[in-house]
């Protein structure tokens, strides 16, 4: 069973974070979430509080633990958000037929040529630096100036980012035993497919105009593989819009999946 953190009530909103990260990724924005919907925020396995499975170093293992979790506590059909990785088992599950209205934020699985390879060595090359630095993670993720160096990849201005929200996601790279065999995983396996199995709601892939982990040339290759999918741009983002773009991204989730 994954681990599932709820906050808030209403209509279930499931958030579904990235590689290497845990639900705490959302407290940026969950509470404002919260106010309107529950958010059921979850661990994917090998991360977090949720152990690993015998398939989770790979997407297609991600992906179907995800469904059957869905399954399990009868939420077919239920409103998602996800970011990065996340976002990637965001519109496989739309692709499937089985999640109501989506919002997918900056999504792996469209990349081409050098790309994957640069997301490969870079993004598994700096869990490892993490891994050697962890002890000193939280000093780090406290200065504005080695908290944009450690940053730079995934936020258009780390230095304004909260610390301890910092320090609790490059920790939890760290610890994902699984980190660097599921990011090769991504880059090596079949790029996402698409359209969506059937129309169970709006879809809609948001981009952030500076990120360097999946480029904006690739939201083209995304809005072509999901149609029927409306792109948004975040401006002034990086790879993480909950981060870099809090209230905007509040805004485009409801906008999005109602409230």
């Amino acid at each position: 069973m994954l681990n599932l953190v709820a906050q808030g009530s209403g209509r279930p909103l499931l958030m579904i974070h990235g590689l290497g990260g845990h639900w705490r990724t959302w407290r940026t924005i969950a509470p404002a979430l919260a106010a309107h919907r529950e958010v059921l925020a979850i661990d994917l396995p090998g991360h977090g509080s949720s152990p690993p499975t015998a398939d989770s170093n790979t997407f297609a293992g991600l992906v179907n633990s995800v469904e059957a979790f869905i399954t399990t506590l009868g939420l077919s059909g239920v409103d998602i958000v996800g970011s990065s990785l996340g976002a990637r088992l965001v519109l496989e599950l739309a692709r499937r037929g089985r999640v109501g209205a989506a919002v997918a934020l900056d999504p792996g699985g469209f990349w081409q040529g050098w790309e994957s390879a640069f997301f490969d060595t870079t993004v598994g090359g700096s869990v490892k630096l993490l891994r050697a630095l962890k002890p000193m993670l939280p000093t780090l993720s406290a200065n504005p100036i080695t908290r944009t160096l450690l940053l730079a990849q995934f936020s258009a201005h780390p230095w304004r980012l909260n610390a301890d929200v910092v320090a609790e996601e490059l920790t939890s790279y760290a610890d994902t035993p699984n980190f660097v065999a599921l990011a090769h995983d991504l880059v090596t396996g079949p790029a996402q497919a698409g359209p969506a199995a059937h129309e169970t709601g709006p879809l809609v892939i948001g981009w952030g105009r500076h990120d360097r982990v999946c480029f904006p040339a690739q939201a083209a290759r995304a809005q072509a593989a999901f149609p029927s999918a409306r792109l948004h741009w975040f401006a002034n983002s990086g790879h993480l819009p909950h981060w870099d773009e809090p209230k905007a991204t509040v805004d485009l989730i409801l906008e999005t999946v109602g409230v």
